[in-house]
């Protein structure tokens, strides 16, 4: 995800700026659903791999029209989970059925650095309703970053302490990074940081394999470095000008990166690219080729 748009993840304001029509929205979704139930479909309706999600915030113009319209569109093509990015004025309930009538599960949520400061119990209350198993930080703001590294030292222990509170609420915390974190401060990077500061059985990492690549970082060596920690990832590509790319379009070596899946400690495979001019060819494209990726 890439929320730099967003200052402290306000998903509620984003609802007011949808690019897209309802009308040609729900005849967009309508259509793709119908055809995904035709023989020889391009929405591999037939394969099903448990693990393998997409981040809501590829869709979220479309959420911001119909949240409902929307996983069906996603159920459609064939993912059984999603990583949310805000609820869009519902509440737990409403989100909780609409998901469990498409068949799908969110394990996940990327949850405002503000709200795990000021609202954790309301951010624990809220992922046990809807079925979360990971509560995720998934973006700091340029303010929220401060200078020098004593920033992320302070924001470690305040990991450590929310991901107690999570753990004993039987959640995990994770962190969602971006290339930020690999911008040395005072001889340190970022990220290390919180790896070497932040109890591993009170925080998961969820790696951003995109992200990883723009900050020129090799996952494998965090893998042998930290095995185990990396339970969720963003499988995003990029292209040769280092813009975003469907998943297996671009120059990501994702094959070399899944064959160390065990090592990292994988259970949730989620698809996104931040922004996209064709969000149906992009969710296909994703949950091909992670498909594949995943039963290679």
């Amino acid at each position: 995800m890439n929320d730099k748009n967003i200052p402290g993840l306000n998903f509620a304001d984003l609802q007011m700026k949808s690019t897209f029509d309802r009308r040609h929205f729900m005849k967009l979704s309508s259509a793709f659903v119908g055809a995904s139930l035709l023989p020889g479909s391009l929405a591999f309706a037939d394969q099903k791999p448990s693990s393998i999600g997409v981040q809501l915030y590829t869709l979220r113009d479309m959420m911001a029209v119909s949240v409902e319209a929307t996983l069906k569109l996603v159920s459609a093509v064939g993912f059984k989970e999603v990583e949310t990015a805000g609820y869009f004025r519902h509440s737990p309930k409403e989100f909780r059925k609409m998901l469990d009538g498409e068949g799908l599960s969110a394990p996940s949520a990327h949850i405002g650095l503000d709200l795990f400061e000021n609202s954790l119990n309301e951010v624990i209350d809220t992922a046990k309703e809807i079925g979360h198993h990971y509560v995720v930080v998934p973006y700091l703001t340029v303010e929220q970053r401060g200078t020098g590294i004593d920033v992320y030292k302070k924001l470690a222990e305040k990991c450590n302490i929310w991901g107690e509170a999570c753990q004993k609420s039987g959640l995990k915390l994770a962190y969602h990074n971006h290339d930020f974190e690999f911008e040395i401060r005072d001889g340190l990077l970022p990220y290390d940081v919180l790896l070497q500061n932040v109890d591993a059985d009170l925080m998961a990492m969820e790696m951003d394999l995109y992200w990883m690549a723009k900050a020129k970082q090799d996952p494998l060596a965090y893998f042998k470095r930290h095995p185990g920690r990396f339970k969720l990832w963003h499988v995003k590509d990029m292209d040769k000008e280092g813009a975003f790319a469907d998943v297996g379009t671009g120059v990501i070596d994702f094959a070399t990166i899944f064959a160390h899946a065990k090592q990292a400690g994988l259970e949730h495979k989620v698809v996104e690219r931040d922004r996209t001019d064709n969000v149906v060819r992009t969710l296909q494209q994703g949950y091909k080729a992670v498909s594949a990726l995943a039963n290679s």
